[in-house]
């Protein structure tokens, strides 16, 4: 494998919350530090909606010597939007690609849009995403022949979408081009530079994990995981993707929806099992979802709010609390931080890293 990275959340505006309220220019340097040096990571995927966060964390990135893939988030955006939305990013990738220290200095990569077919509106019914999310999944939306014929203009939109959202960030922007797939979405891989899907294992697909990942090289592109990763609780491998799914956010305040065993060992088992398939298939580039849950509180005397087990963070987000390790943080590093550090830093040591 060529690169391994880390996902880092600048913060998603939703309609109802943030998946990250604070944004201190200052820790965001320094975490991208850590992922840097004590993480062993050489790339990062710096995420979110907001415009100016997402430059800001951008610049730190390539100043601690990270590849930067640059990944606007677009959420409950009509499908027309897309386009001119993401070339704003685009430009703005290619000021941060045309400012770096060096010409062989740190990439620059633009992700364009994650999953859109299901987090923007106009390609599955659904005004919203949990309503996008429940048509997809929903047998009758197959077996009805008028529900799949509306599915089916969706996807023939999405086609069209994703010729249009390429072709304005090319006209701006100089570097490499990818989007981050979900495992259902057919993309025209002909449009961008590297194959990326948000790769999870789970229970419904483990017997396949690996001849799926195997499948994306017959376009002849470099491949990247752009997401890969599970929560903090025992069985939560099983559900992949979908392991977040576990708050109730119907009450003030939002508590687990069930009774789950808290379990740190869970996020470095499935890290160490899903880890050697992607490198086994020849995958060039991985990103673990993701570095913090930002708005998932770690409350280990509160178990019912214990919210950072279903966060698929590294660290975990401490509530009112600064860090033992990292004092200047308000989170504490999760058995999965030095799991992966150990990984990570192996490979560099080995030279199985680019850098």
């Amino acid at each position: 494998m060529r690169s391994y990275g880390v996902g880092y959340d600048t913060g998603i505006a939703l309609a109802d919350r943030t998946t990250r309220a604070a944004f201190d220019e200052d820790l965001v340097r320094r975490e991208l530090g850590i992922i840097r040096t004590d993480l062993h990571a050489d790339a990062v995927r710096v995420y979110g909606n907001q415009r100016d966060r997402l430059t800001t964390a951008g610049a730190h990135a390539l100043e601690a010597g990270l590849d930067l893939w640059l990944a606007p988030f677009p959420v409950d955006l009509d499908a027309g939007d897309l386009p001119a939305y993401l070339e704003t990013y685009a430009a703005d990738a290619e000021a941060l690609r045309s400012h770096r220290a060096a010409e062989d200095g740190p990439e620059v990569v633009l992700v364009l849009g994650c999953e859109l077919s299901l987090s923007a509106r106009g390609f599955v019914p659904g005004d919203t995403w949990d309503q996008r999310a429940a048509a997809l999944t929903d047998p009758a939306s197959f077996a009805d022949p008028a529900r799949f014929a509306e599915l089916q203009r969706g996807l023939e939109r999405w086609r069209d979408i994703q010729r249009a959202t390429a072709g304005a960030a090319r006209a701006v922007f100089g570097g490499r081009l990818t989007y981050a797939a979900g495992m259902w979405e057919e993309v025209d891989w002909s449009l961008f530079d590297i194959v990326s899907v948000d790769a999870y294992r789970d229970a419904t697909n483990s017997a396949t994990f690996a001849e799926t990942v195997r499948g994306w090289h017959t376009h002849g592109k470099p491949v990247a995981v752009t997401e890969f990763g599970c929560a903090t609780y025992r069985g939560a491998a099983d559900r992949g993707g979908t392991g977040w799914a576990v708050v109730d956010r119907n009450v003030d305040p939002p508590r687990l929806d069930d009774d789950y065993l808290r379990d740190e060992q869970e996020q470095v088992r499935y890290l160490r099992e899903v880890l050697p398939v992607l490198e086994a298939e020849g995958v060039d580039t991985t990103f673990w979802f993701s570095f913090a849950g930002y708005e998932l509180p770690h409350r280990p005397q509160d178990p019912a709010h214990d919210l950072d087990v279903s966060s698929y963070g590294l660290v975990a987000v401490l509530d009112g609390a600064t860090g033992t390790r990292y004092p200047e943080t308000a989170w504490e590093p999760k058995a999965a931080f030095d799991a992966l550090a150990e990984l990570y830093g192996r490979r560099a040591a080995t030279g199985a890293q680019r850098r």
